[in-house]
């Protein structure tokens, strides 16, 4: 089961009804973060959830709104006592983004290890989790995000049996242990069937739609992407910024066919993002125009 929650739905500034965007999983006990602007703790806060098990965060890019809350939420996780390693994933800078803002933050009790991208795509296993970043097309270097949780195959009796796996090993290798003995090696392999389909989300922002972003999110359980802009007229300007409207993330929904789509990372000029709801349903009926703090629990499907 994978926990996920849009702590906010914002771009560019705070707003009083509007926290900026990131986003927050958690999967057997252990948390991830996706951004961390300003304001990022209230809106942790006013969704129920800790910082404390926060073990790994990772970075779309270096604009303010995606990173300036960072000091702040350091020191919380710090004063909570928290002393086992924190996990940083960002593209290349990030060390040395981390460390300039940590001039305000300067003791934690805990150590940061870094992971810099630099490849169009980069994959990351930590604590369960199976992270994709993929290279998208912002202003400055933006990375997107798919997280996956793999399952494994179901336990064969018949295929533990053909391979004369003693019963007594059954059980560790269903966990995914090794065993050795009397010069034989057994593995989970040996019991298990073919891997069954986990629980895969796409996290993207601050881009121009690009193909590689439907290619990331095709299939998955959820696919929270930027809707920066809805009005009539406003194509120009997410093209010289380097942002998406709303009607062309609704597109890449319908190329990438995920079971649920939230939109995200409104402009501050955009008011009411929910008056565009039905004309995007017309491009893909399962789309939703995201609040902030709205969850979902991600469980995996029987097949």
């Amino acid at each position: 089961m994978l926990d996920v929650c849009l702590l906010g739905t914002g771009g560019m500034m705070p707003l009083p009804y509007r926290w900026l965007t990131a986003l927050m999983a958690r999967y057997n006990g252990s948390s991830l973060l996706i951004d961390c602007g300003e304001g990022t703790q209230i809106a942790l806060k006013n969704s129920g959830w800790s910082p404390k098990p926060i073990d790994i965060m990772c970075f779309t890019h270096y604009h303010a709104d995606h990173i300036s809350g960072l000091p702040g939420m350091l020191l919380t996780m710090g004063n909570a006592e928290r002393t086992e390693p924190l996990f940083m994933v960002g593209p290349k800078g990030l060390e040395r983004v981390v460390n300039s803002l940590r001039v305000i933050a300067p003791e934690l009790p805990f150590e940061l290890h870094f992971r810099e991208l630099t490849e169009d795509v980069e994959h990351i296993s930590f604590n369960g989790y199976e992270i994709t970043a993929f290279k998208v097309l912002h202003k400055i270097t933006c990375y997107g995000y798919t997280i996956e949780i793999p399952r494994q195959g179901k336990f064969s009796v018949e295929r533990a049996r053909e391979q004369e796996v003693p019963q007594k090993f059954w059980s560790r290798l269903q966990k995914g242990e090794v065993v050795c003995e009397d010069g034989r090696t057994f593995t989970p392999e040996m019991v298990l069937g073919a891997p069954r389909r986990g629980i895969k989300v796409t996290y993207c922002t601050d881009t121009r739609p690009l193909p590689v972003i439907a290619q990331q999110a095709a299939g998955a359980d959820l696919f929270i992407c930027e809707g920066m802009y809805g009005e009539k007229g406003k194509e120009e300007k997410a093209r010289g910024y380097k942002h998406m409207t709303m009607q062309e993330a609704a597109r890449l929904c319908a190329k990438a066919q995920p079971e649920e789509a939230w939109l995200t990372h409104y402009s501050p000029s955009m008011g009411h993002p929910e008056e565009y709801a039905k004309e995007l349903k017309e491009i893909y009926p399962k789309i939703i125009i995201a609040k902030d703090c709205r969850m979902k629990e991600l469980t995996f499907k029987d097949e």
